[in-house]
């Protein structure tokens, strides 16, 4: 998700959730995004994929972004979307991990604990360095400079 805020354009990233990312800030924010289910098309994943990790209903046109391959061999096709929403709103879904590990207990956590919006430049040190190249597709999309 981007907007336009106060003359400058901003992008919706998510903090990873659970104690692995709890004390990294730069390199530790993403886009929602997840697996593509048996039937579904990219953009009903992506919507379904939003609404899971923000609590709140994709609604708006998804312009498509194109497909990358992240440093771990997965493949991510994004998608933009025009829009606004208060960060601090959000309920993501969970996940149950066992932590500490190899300690038999499991502890259930956000997929992402907060969300936020940066602009260009700080989102380039924000997001996971395997999607930096999502940041250029952006860039591309809207022909202009989002700096």
């Amino acid at each position: 998700m981007w907007r336009r805020h106060a003359g400058t354009i901003e992008l919706l990233l998510g903090h990873f959730g659970g104690p692995m990312w709890r004390d990294k800030d730069d390199g530790a924010w993403a886009i929602p995004k997840g697996v593509i289910e048996p039937g579904e098309s990219p953009e009903v994943a992506a919507r379904r994929e939003f609404e899971e990790e923000l609590g709140h209903k994709a609604q708006g046109e998804l312009v498509p972004l194109g497909r990358i391959r992240q440093r771990g061999g997965k493949y991510v096709e994004a998608f933009s979307m025009q829009g606004d929403l208060d960060p601090d709103s959000i309920i993501s879904n969970n996940f149950t991990v066992e932590w500490p590990p190899r300690s038999g207990r499991f502890k259930v956590y956000p997929e992402l604990d907060r969300v936020g919006w940066f602009t260009a430049s700080a989102a380039r040190e924000k997001i996971l360095p395997s999607q930096v190249p999502l940041l250029d597709l952006f860039k591309a999309q809207l022909g202009r400079s989002i700096e």
